[in-house]
């Protein structure tokens, strides 16, 4: 291996998001040259609305599985917020304000979570395994089990009028979340409190707030991508969202370069992981292949990833690179 190609490597290595986007791209190409409809305006409206909805939720769970922790009822707080903001508007209270209370009562369950899981020492992924149950439930018992149309004004329009409302605002939550993570204190501590815990509470870091921190803050996401979803199709439905966004949102972290074992991920990685899910999705539609063959793709693509970053955290230790 030359000394180019080693940079090369080394880079790739460095910037997980620089591997995924050439997979990205490598599919674009074949999907055009597969079907020519694939880059027409109305697919391209399709791949986002595929992938937007579990981009943003990623933008949270990628800070708690930073920090060692997982959320797994992120789907149905998906699904719950917005009815939480219809039947608060149906009150009387003007929409904006109902869209905020809203979320806050998502960024509460945030907190009770977070609470529960740092606190009590139960792990997160018995903690949001329990909440995810009980908030699909919650949903369900306030909403008969039928879907309602989602209260429209002006702010839907800002939210959802727009084809590609939902993806700008997924783009718009990474760029910001990115900027934490890599530019803030809060993202830093992130950081040490899952690669190194005992360390970062030696240098002081209060690790139960930044993980409660992040439980509130994924929940929030979360809650935020329910209510652009139901401002976009202009229908809240209580089996939205769910388990399938939720494990959408960690595949698209995980094969994004984010590491289950903590310490370590990216928010733009996440991004385009999502994306790279969202145009296999659809390209596997255009091409009439199985739909389940792309959950048996994902899988697999999870397991090499996850795999990929073991050896290659391997490898940096021995190269020092």
């Amino acid at each position: 291996m030359n000394k180019r190609q080693k940079g090369l490597l080394a880079f790739l290595l460095r910037k997980p998001e620089a591997s995924i986007s050439l997979v990205g791209i490598i599919l674009l190409i074949v999907f055009q040259f597969a079907s020519p409809v694939f880059f027409t305006g109305p697919n391209l409206q399709t791949v986002s609305q595929f992938f937007a909805p579990w981009a943003l939720i990623a933008c949270g769970e990628i800070m708690l599985l930073i920090c060692g922790e997982v959320d797994l009822s992120v789907g149905q707080v998906f699904a719950l917020t917005p009815f939480i903001m219809y039947f608060v508007a149906g009150a009387g209270v003007p929409l904006f304000l109902a869209m905020i209370l809203a979320l806050l009562v998502a960024g509460l369950l945030g907190l009770c979570i977070g609470f529960i899981t740092v606190h009590f020492g139960v792990p997160s992924f018995i903690t949001t395994l329990g909440a995810m149950l009980l908030i699909n439930g919650l949903t369900l018992t306030i909403s008969g089990g039928f879907p309602v149309d989602t209260p429209n004004n002006l702010l839907g329009n800002i939210f959802g009028g727009w084809a590609y409302s939902e993806i700008a605002w997924a783009v718009g939550v990474a760029v910001v979340m990115h900027t934490i993570l890599r530019h803030t204190r809060w993202g830093l501590q992130t950081i040490a409190a899952g690669g190194n815990p005992t360390g970062a509470a030696e240098a002081g870091i209060r690790i139960k707030h930044i993980k409660i921190g992040n439980f509130i803050l994924c929940s929030t996401i979360g809650g935020l991508a329910g209510i652009l979803n139901a401002f976009h199709v202009t229908s809240i439905d209580p089996n939205a969202g769910g388990a399938n966004v939720m494990f959408l949102a960690i595949a698209s972290s995980v094969i994004g370069g984010t590491s289950l074992m903590g310490g370590s991920g990216t928010i733009l990685g996440g991004l385009v992981g999502a994306a790279v899910l969202g145009i296999l999705q659809d390209g596997f539609t255009l091409l009439g292949i199985n739909a389940y063959t792309f959950d048996i793709i994902t899988g697999a693509a999870i397991l090499i990833t996850m795999i990929s970053n073991v050896q290659f955290a391997a490898w940096r230790r021995r190269s020092r690179i």
